[in-house]
């Protein structure tokens, strides 16, 4: 007779940011996943530990002009320019449905200020369904002539302070990889109040089309995500989770339940899935049943075994 072994069908996958509890660690990653409803046909969203829908700016924004998204080499750029809908309409077409998948929403937001930052925040808060707010730092201070807010930590602080100030929900602070010490940036949001932090957004890059002469992305350059990006953002998570105390969501070319648990001993709370959507619109749920597969493997009490447990010595 064949021995069994009695092994729990149902692990302990859940993991907490801030004060939200997710289910899994599993998130899509903003920008990739639209407002989850395009993928509702292809993906169990009630699996996903959350879904992080597509930036949200306080007025609509057009993006940038074809052709703006091309393949690389193992990855992609894409120059889309934040294309939304604006906060407004998010609110009156889009968080309707949102509300009835049961899985937290996180809503990812940007700026042009501080001031849009704060009426972002303001107008979301109160908006039944949204469980957290992530905050794209990437974008240009117009007021400080176009310098990058995530680029200088007194600017990162600052964003984060206001969005703090004026929200009960969890905030995310989505960090850039193009600057100098993104330890730095992740100390200084935390300090203002962030209650995670999430990177890394896309790396700067450019491709050119040697038949024409000519840039590939109208925009000439663009951000650069998957497979290609992954050794970098593994690098910085693992630095900034040891920079700060607050929870640390890793994002950039995972493609699979290991590439999420590599981040994870790596010392992330949680992870993105982003450019594998693309690829493979199944990819966010396919790496919470692999995660589930190794923790019951394993014999593991819980994933949260898996966080920071990376052995250096």
């Amino acid at each position: 007779m064949e021995f069994v072994e009695d092994r729990d069908p149902f692990p302990d996958l859940r993991v907490k940011i801030g004060t939200l509890e997710l289910q899994n660690p599993v998130l899509t990653a903003s920008g990739t996943f639209g407002y989850a409803r395009e993928f509702a046909n292809l993906v169990n969203l009630y699996r996903l530990g959350g879904v992080v829908v597509k930036g949200i700016s306080l007025f609509p924004r057009p993006g940038n002009p074809p052709p703006r998204i091309i393949e690389t080499s193992c990855g992609m750029l894409n120059a889309i320019g934040l294309e939304n809908v604006g906060v407004d309409r998010f609110i009156t077409e889009k968080m309707p449905y949102l509300l009835g998948i049961d899985t937290p929403v996180i809503v990812n937001i940007l700026g042009d200020s501080i001031e849009e930052y704060k009426h972002l925040t303001e107008k979301l808060t109160v908006v039944p369904g949204v469980s957290a707010i992530e905050v794209n730092i990437s974008c240009p201070n117009v007021k400080k002539g176009g310098v990058a807010f995530g680029s200088d930590p007194d600017m990162a602080a600052a964003v984060t302070s206001v969005v703090k100030e004026n929200t009960h929900l969890p905030v995310i602070v989505k960090l850039s990889p193009n600057v100098t010490d993104i330890s730095q940036i992740a100390w200084a949001v935390q300090q203002a109040g962030a209650d995670a932090v999430s990177l890394i957004n896309t790396l700067v890059g450019m491709a050119v089309d040697l038949k024409t002469k000519r840039p590939r992305l109208a925009n000439i350059i663009g951000g650069l995500s998957g497979p290609a990006i992954k050794p970098v953002a593994l690098r910085m998570v693992y630095q900034v989770a040891r920079s700060v105390s607050i929870p640390v969501i890793g994002i950039g070319g995972i493609e699979t339940a290991e590439d999420a648990l590599e981040f994870m001993l790596a010392g992330a709370t949680a992870v993105q899935i982003g450019t594998a959507n693309f690829i493979n619109p199944r990819a966010s749920e396919e790496v919470v049943e692999g995660i589930t597969d190794y923790v019951i493997r394993e014999k593991l009490h819980s994933v949260r075994e898996m966080i920071g447990a990376l052995d250096t010595e």
